[in-house]
């Protein structure tokens, strides 16, 4: 762990910069955390900030400026003129991805670091600090996302954009580490806790040993991390119950031909509901269209028309959204969605909805047993878990961990702002703060 200089200024932050959300929390010299507050125009009072940055030029006099919109707002502000914004997503998952090097954005050339540093000056702007006067502590995942991620040049440019936006260089700390630190605070004794982050993009495991009277008070003994998390939970349902309303089995002919498959990266796109939006351009539309006059069934091809060009993205992820919270509660649920002559209306279980995230649950179940292996220790060594983050809500994850553990030693809190909370403390703690 890093320790700051005694010159470093007095506002101690954790900052949890997510694939998803993003969440700053302030500690004051008593080790008392408190969430920054955000507001936007559709959620005032938020405790998160999605994690979109949206771009565009105004006139200023004679020039051209460069504006931005973040969380929330960007959202508004692309759809108000997508021909003339660009919106920017997922800047988490391409940080460790060594292909992508910088983009056009107007007549600009920006890089991911540019990017990311405009969104936490606004983020900070929001939360009402100046990057300036703050001295923080950052999160990284495990593992960052991608099939060939650099980790090292994950954390450089994760690095490189805080700097880039004001900060001085930041303290860098394992998400689940953060999480564990948040734990902490409830124990009374030494203990060895599994700490399991589900994040946006990323799911992270951490064996820790804490102590909290201890010099350290924490030792990491060993950590696994996999792509997988809330988003792809989300995914299952639009291609088990989405995708199939809005046409992905259906055929279409050229000339008369063979029947040929309706371009299936459409339906990738409904994966996520903000690149839903981007395919809202005339040249995609209008391939919709072309294709709907031969389809076999050309009503559910022009109901994805009529959902892309409408702007509907974003309410038909709130549908799916809150079908996955209700089966975290109940045996069953109905998914409803209308939209002009689109009606679904579809019960989905929970084991309708276990069986399609099987996959990925085995792919959490594995990292979990790779943590352990890595700290030579067996369940029996594992005196507590502390789950955070949304997905930890899903039954199918908890019993993952109660299967191995028993109900007894597996516990949560906080789910959505512990990482960054404990990142504050753990700030606290590096600058010398009693």
């Amino acid at each position: 762990m890093t320790t700051h200089s005694s010159t470093a200024p007095k506002i101690r932050v954790g900052i949890d910069f997510g694939t998803t959300n993003s969440v700053v929390v302030i500690a004051d010299e008593h080790g008392t955390t408190q969430p920054a507050v955000f507001n936007f125009i559709d959620s005032p009072s938020s405790e998160t900030c999605r994690t979109l940055l949206c771009l565009w030029l105004d006139q200023d006099g004679k020039k051209r400026v460069l504006q931005d919109a973040i969380g929330l707002d960007a959202i508004e502000a692309y759809l108000d003129d997508p021909a003339e914004s660009r919106l920017i997503m997922s800047m988490k998952t391409y940080l460790a991805q060594g292909s992508f090097r910088e983009t056009r954005v107007f007549s600009s050339t920006m890089t991911l670091q540019n990017l990311i540093a405009r969104f936490l000056r606004s983020l900070m702007d929001k939360a009402g600090i100046s990057p300036d006067q703050v001295s923080a502590t950052i999160g990284r995942p495990v593992r960052f996302a991608g099939e060939l991620a650099d980790d090292e040049l994950g954390v450089k440019r994760l690095k490189e954009s805080f700097v880039e936006a004001g900060f001085a260089e930041p303290n860098v700390v394992l998400e689940p580490e953060g999480a564990g630190w948040r734990f902490m605070q409830r124990l009374d004794a030494p203990a060895t806790v599994l700490v399991g982050d589900f994040g946006g993009g990323t799911s992270d495991f951490s064996v820790m040993r804490f102590d909290p009277h201890g010099s350290p008070r924490t030792v990491t003994l060993g950590h696994s991390g996999v792509g997988i998390a809330g988003d792809q939970f989300d995914f299952r349902i639009i291609d088990n119950v989405i995708a199939p309303a809005l046409g992905r089995d259906t055929t279409y002919r050229v000339m008369g031909g063979q029947p040929l498959p309706v371009p299936i990266e459409w339906y990738a796109s409904l994966g996520r509901w903000h690149r839903l939006s981007l395919m809202r351009t005339p040249q995609t539309l209008r391939s919709i269209e072309d294709v709907a006059k031969t389809a076999s069934d050309p009503q559910k091809l022009r109901n994805l028309l009529r959902l892309i060009e409408d702007q509907e993205g974003q309410n038909l992820y709130r549908a799916i959204g809150q079908a996955k919270t209700e089966l975290s509660r109940q045996d069953s649920t109905v998914l409803r969605f209308a939209h002009k002559d689109l009606k679904i209306e579809q019960t989905i279980t929970r084991a309708d909805f276990e069986s399609w995230i099987s996959p990925d649950l085995d792919k959490l179940a594995t990292a979990i047993d790779d943590a352990l292996e890595r700290t030579g220790l067996g369940t029996n060594g594992i005196d507590r878990v502390f789950l955070t983050g949304g997905t930890s809500f899903v039954p199918a994850v908890r019993q993952l961990f109660i299967d191995r553990f028993g109900a007894d030693r597996v516990d949560g809190g906080s789910e959505f702002v512990s990482v960054a909370e404990g990142l504050a403390l753990i700030e606290l703690e590096a600058g010398g703060a009693a």
